[in-house]
């Protein structure tokens, strides 16, 4: 089974960046995919997406702030996290949707990725 693993999160002050990244094991798999996070007591919240087209959708709470993109080259999904707020504190996850779809209707879907990162700490200090 096709495996993601993520890597870049940590620590940073309030107003900070990070960059983070996820590869895949497997060829053909970056079509879909989504950057999800979640804080303890809540579910899983779609963060970013990006479909087979390179079409993008993001949370209200983080427009204009945080880009999803991919290599499809190098197999790798970035999310690049910018003017980061306390609020922005959650594990993060890479996942991806199993298929090959134009449009990010998967965003406010978690049980529609069927492939998952193990996921990384983000943790934004004020």
């Amino acid at each position: 089974q096709a495996q993601l693993v993520e890597s870049g999160g940590g620590s940073v002050q309030a107003g900070g960046s990070l960059r983070m990244s996820c590869g895949a094991s497997e060829y053909g798999i970056l079509n879909c995919m989504g950057w999800l996070r979640q804080t303890p007591g809540k579910e899983r919240e779609g963060v970013a997406t990006i479909d087979a087209d390179g079409s993008t959708d993001y949370a209200d709470s983080v427009k204009g702030r945080f880009t999803i993109s991919k290599d499809n080259a190098k197999n790798i999904l970035y999310l690049e996290m910018n003017n980061l707020k306390p609020e922005d504190t959650a594990v993060y996850y890479c996942a991806a949707v199993e298929g090959f779809y134009s449009g990010n209707w998967y965003r406010e879907r978690p049980n529609e990725f069927a492939y998952w990162g193990q996921g990384t700490q983000v943790t934004v200090s004020s």
